[in-house]
């Protein structure tokens, strides 16, 4: 049997889930939350977590970069130049050439900038950067950043943080269909079966932050995303069955006495 590998950027990953490290009670919480949802990537928002100071807490002492995959991420940039500043200090503070792109447009929405995201991506490809990149659930536009070099693509369940789920699954399949990089469900993934709805559909992995984060029990969620994921995945690879409008007895009419 094939063995099913899940690989981002020349890393391949144990688990299909991608943790954000923001938002929890503590480093403590966010350490315990990640060994139990079983990620081996977690995102850094670089402008927001402390990874350097120790002066104060820092991530670092809590997860261990040798044994858990960083990925440094833009979260906060709302234009090209901050996005291209951000991820430029990451490659200088730890070496880090995978990394998470996001360019937000407005404030309210947190909708990706389009045009700033693809110019953006186009930038740090030709500097060596391998881009995972958080971007609307446009199949065009989807496209337009596979093309401009992007190593996985990112497109929004529903707006950051909304909890809302998936919201559009014909563009998301549209977009598993089209591409030949990863896909990965990103924002707005509001409980455990969003992120298995998401897996039957064909996507490559899921990234989840506020869903877990703002549980009233972040490590027993995690714990549900973990096998969530799992569950969604091997129900994509079993290949469900065809869906009828009408009744279908579950053994035949022949033969009945």
């Amino acid at each position: 049997m094939k063995k099913d590998i899940f690989k981002v950027g020349g890393k391949i990953l144990q688990s299909r889930l991608i943790v954000g490290t923001g938002k929890y009670k503590s480093f403590s919480e966010t350490a315990k939350a990640i060994q139990a949802s079983g990620a081996d990537m977690v995102t850094v928002a670089v402008r927001r977590v402390n990874i350097l100071d120790k002066k104060k807490p820092i991530l670092t002492d809590y997860l261990n970069p040798k044994k858990i995959i960083f990925l440094p991420n833009t979260a906060g940039c709302f234009n090209s130049e901050d996005a291209l500043r951000t991820l430029r200090l990451a490659r200088e503070m730890g070496g880090w050439k995978l990394v998470k792109l996001e360019v937000l447009g407005d404030k309210k929405t947190l909708y990706p900038d389009m045009i700033e995201t693809i110019k953006s991506t186009k930038i740090l490809v030709k500097e060596g950067f391998k881009v995972m990149v958080y971007c609307t659930d446009d199949p065009l536009l989807a496209k337009k950043l596979e093309d401009s070099g992007a190593s996985a693509i990112m497109p929004l369940a529903s707006p950051i943080g909304s909890g809302l789920g998936l919201q559009n699954k014909i563009n998301i399949s549209l977009i598993i269909k089209q591409s030949k990089v990863p896909v990965i469900v990103d924002a707005g993934i509001g409980t455990a079966s969003d992120a298995t709805i998401a897996m039957e559909l064909g996507c490559d992995g899921v990234l989840v932050n506020s869903a877990i984060a703002n549980a009233k029990k972040p490590i027993l969620m995690a714990k549900a995303f973990r096998y969530a994921v799992l569950s969604g995945r091997d129900s994509f690879k079993s290949g469900r069955m065809s869906k009828n409008y009408f009744a279908k007895a579950s053994t035949s009419f022949k033969g009945l006495i």
